[in-house]
């Protein structure tokens, strides 16, 4: 014990060495969470804890990410940066149970780590418990729900000095939330569209109508069938087969391809309203999943192609077109009209 506690010591010393010595100008910053953080002038390198933090400073400056919360798939390494494929993984708080490796950490020795603040969430003071008597410059940001994404963007802008570019992002991203709810605040309750969010190879995990999960479901006007309190924020509800027949959701999104591909032909659901008028939808996922797991920015992409399912009449939109838009301001990727349609449907 007394070997063990003695190298803790030794370790935060160590970390403590290092990031004083990088320590150059520094000033004060207040996070959205409305906590004092003192910050190097000049960031040059950060992490995310968790991946839809990651995921923004991707999008704002992919330069700066210091490692990576898990490896990335091979669909999506072709929309990103190569630099990002060579850092290292580090983990993060997320997920079931995970947590980062603190030695890789303490290498990448990053300026500031950036954090997603969860109201009463055990993530959220595990990290802090464990960052801050090390030494790390913990920043909090929001990102509870897809509205507080306009301001997170200006907040990083101003963090990491990149201004303009978060100003372009924030701006697309309060054009399509105010576009979207516009249309679904037209829409009578009575006129709205049953929905089933199909998770898992067999369809048969979802997410309580109130989960961070499906989201998009609620802003793009949709009535989640699946209606509960979230035991955990990971989510992934089961349920039965014959709870989805009770339902009767008139459409499903679903998460797996391989669900997706086989649920014209699996007898247990022929009998569902969504599978006999062709309303199932499977999600994009290239480069990110544009609905879920994790939430990300893709998801401004995609409330506006899930609005085009859900409303077709009423969000009458060139998906292509504006898939074409989003990955050239968001990912820096210019694509072609069929690559752009690849991608909605691979």
């Amino acid at each position: 014990m007394k070997v063990c506690t003695k190298f803790k010591v030794i370790f935060i010393a160590t970390v403590v060495f290092i990031w004083g010595a990088g320590f150059c100008h520094a000033g004060l910053i207040t996070d959205m969470h409305g906590r004092e953080v003192e910050v190097p002038d000049q960031i040059h390198t950060v992490f995310g804890t968790s991946p839809p933090v990651s995921y923004m400073l991707y999008a704002i400056a992919p330069e700066l990410v210091a490692g990576l919360n898990f490896p990335f798939r091979e669909k999506e390494k072709q929309y990103l940066p190569a630099r990002l494929q060579t850092l290292p993984v580090v983990g993060g708080w997320f997920g079931q149970g995970r947590k980062p490796n603190l030695e890789t950490l303490m290498q990448v020795n990053p300026d500031v780590v950036l954090a997603w603040y969860m109201k009463n969430s055990p993530v959220s003071r595990k990290a802090e418990e464990m960052l801050i008597p090390m030494g790390f410059r913990l920043v909090y940001i929001s990102l509870d729900k897809l509205e507080d994404y306009p301001e997170t963007f200006r907040f990083l802008g101003r963090l990491l000095h990149r201004e303009k570019r978060a100003a372009a992002l924030a701006d697309y991203a309060q054009e399509t939330i105010d576009r979207i709810k516009a249309v679904r605040d037209a829409i009578p309750e009575s006129d709205k569209v049953s929905v089933y969010y199909a998770e898992g190879m067999d369809g048969l995990s979802t997410e309580c109508d109130a989960s961070v999960h499906a989201e998009l479901l609620s802003l793009c006007g949709g009535k989640n069938v699946h209606i509960c309190p979230s035991r955990t924020i990971y989510g992934m509800e089961k349920v039965s087969i014959e709870q989805v027949m009770h339902y009767a959701p008139e459409v499903i999104v679903s998460y797996e391809q391989g669900f997706y591909d086989a649920i014209f032909h699996d007898p247990r659901w022929q009998n569902i309203p969504a599978v006999q008028n062709k309303r199932v939808y499977q999600i994009p996922s290239a480069s990110l999943n544009w609905f879920d797991r994790p939430p990300s920015f893709m998801r401004l992409l995609g409330a506006r192609w899930l609005l085009n399912k859900l409303y077709p009449e009423k969000y009458d939109v060139d998906i292509v077109d504006e898939t074409q838009r989003f990955y050239s301001l968001f990912l820096n990727v210019s694509l072609n009209r069929k690559a752009a349609a690849d991608i909605i449907e691979p």
